[in-house]
């Protein structure tokens, strides 16, 4: 795994997980399957539009028990088959700037996996504009939360 040096703005967490590198990198950029595990039960991912190419789209829609309503659209920065998957939602596809949410934030989800033994070592680094949208985005439950949803990435593979 490369080196990234962590500011106060990053959000991050890495685990051996027992699946190859191979079957993450698929369930991170295949949209049918990152729809059954992207979203935290009990929300659910509607949609899924992703584009592997430099400035192609990643775009979720995701709804809630309560008829919540969440969608992100970004730009793939990096996609290199079975070790990385880098996307940002500080520019929309082609690398068009955009804004930030009145009340939310935008961020660069770095996703890094490599072979260990027979499975992977998984690293997930959230980079935020600001020390203000990381806090806000570790007090929704960053590391709870993509940890709940990549247990149910893991669970596929059983």
């Amino acid at each position: 795994m490369r080196e990234f040096s962590l500011t106060d703005c990053d959000l991050s967490f890495e685990r051996r997980l027992d699946v190859p590198p191979e079957f993450l990198w698929t369930g991170w950029t295949t949209p049918e399957i990152l729809k059954k595990w992207f979203t935290p039960a009990p929300w659910v991912t509607e949609e899924v539009e992703i584009d592997l190419r430099l400035g192609g789209i990643f775009r979720t829609v995701m709804s809630g028990p309560n008829g919540e309503r969440n969608e992100g659209t970004g730009s793939v920065l990096e996609a290199i088959e079975g070790r990385s998957f880098i996307w940002t939602s500080c520019l929309q596809p082609g690398f068009v700037p955009t804004t930030p949410p009145e009340h939310g934030f935008v961020f660069t989800a770095i996703i890094e996996m490599e072979p260990d033994g027979t499975g992977s070592h998984y690293r997930a680094i959230v980079r935020h504009m600001n020390v203000a949208d990381a806090q806000q985005h570790a007090e929704m439950g960053f590391e709870a939360g993509w940890g709940a949803a990549l247990d149910q990435l893991v669970a596929l593979y059983q």
